[in-house]
């Protein structure tokens, strides 16, 4: 099996598009493979650039690759040692697959987590392959790796969005920076934490006043009192009402930031668009 993909023009979305993740001869961890190591200046020279175009996804990659989580290794082999982890693997070798067959989801009861899952996708029109296509742009060829170790990866990937709607964090820009938070203490990289806060930096600089901070700490704080979803079993958590996944993953409404959304709206600013009356007045 080779130890990254070959075609460097193929598709980012089929680099990897040969591997069978479910495979039993799948490598646990090809050699090679790079060390996390902290790059403080490369990262700020990212968010400089992130902070001029908000909408510069290209900037984000790398302030990731320059903050890793260091112990993912560790923590990607530790699960993968377990035969909870292999069953898993070989249940779920591709959520992408699964979150996006919204037909197959529509199946399980109402009011459970697929459903939910595939209001919000549908509402926002977004797609699990959607987020695939948009971080692999910017991802470069020689830093795919046929390995279980990858698959433990793109599960951390593709498992944002359900944070989103588990926690009930929104997506306007507090609830990106609440999930990034919530998000850290699930996998944590310092790139979550520094771009969270620098990102709550910029929302207090709005007139109307809410409590920012407070609401990112508590989504970090749910976050660590969550287990780690990557480590779930997802397909049976989709099957389950909604309510009963927040209960046995110790989810609680967050306080702050709705809060901070109650007070906006008082103040008749939609939180989904807070420069909105700054572009009237202009």
């Amino acid at each position: 099996m080779n130890m990254m993909t070959p075609p460097l023009d193929a598709r980012p979305s089929q680099r990897q598009a040969h591997v069978d993740f479910a495979a039993a001869d799948l490598p646990i961890m090809l050699p090679g493979r790079p060390k996390a190591r902290y790059n403080l200046p490369k990262a700020w020279h990212h968010f400089k650039e992130l902070v001029k175009d908000k909408e510069d996804t290209a900037q984000v990659t790398p302030i990731f690759e320059a903050l890793p989580w260091r112990g993912i290794y560790k923590a990607a082999l530790g699960f993968l040692g377990t035969e909870r982890g292999q069953e898993i693997r070989r249940k779920e070798p591709s959520l992408v697959k699964i979150l996006d067959d919204h037909a197959a989801l529509r199946k399980m009861p109402p009011g459970s987590l697929a459903h939910v899952y595939c209001d919000f996708m549908e509402r926002e029109g977004l797609s699990a392959q959607g987020l695939v296509d948009e971080l692999d742009k910017n991802r470069p060829a020689e830093m795919y790796w046929d390995d279980q170790v990858t698959w433990y990866f793109n599960r951390m990937r593709d498992t944002h969005d359900l944070m989103h709607i588990l926690s009930g964090f929104g997506r306007d820009a507090l609830g990106e920076q609440c999930v990034l938070a919530f998000t850290y203490s699930q996998q944590p990289s310092p790139a979550h934490l520094f771009l969270g806060y620098a990102g709550g930096l910029e929302i207090r600089k709005h007139p109307v006043k809410v409590p920012v901070f407070r609401a990112v700490r508590e989504a970090q704080n749910m976050g660590k009192a969550c287990p780690r979803l990557v480590e779930m079993s997802i397909t049976e958590l989709l099957a389950m009402p909604i309510e009963d996944v927040r209960a046995k993953l110790n989810i609680k409404p967050p306080k702050f930031y709705n809060e901070a959304h109650a007070i906006w709206r008082a103040a008749g600013v939609d939180p989904y668009d807070l420069m909105a009356p700054e572009q009237a007045a202009a």
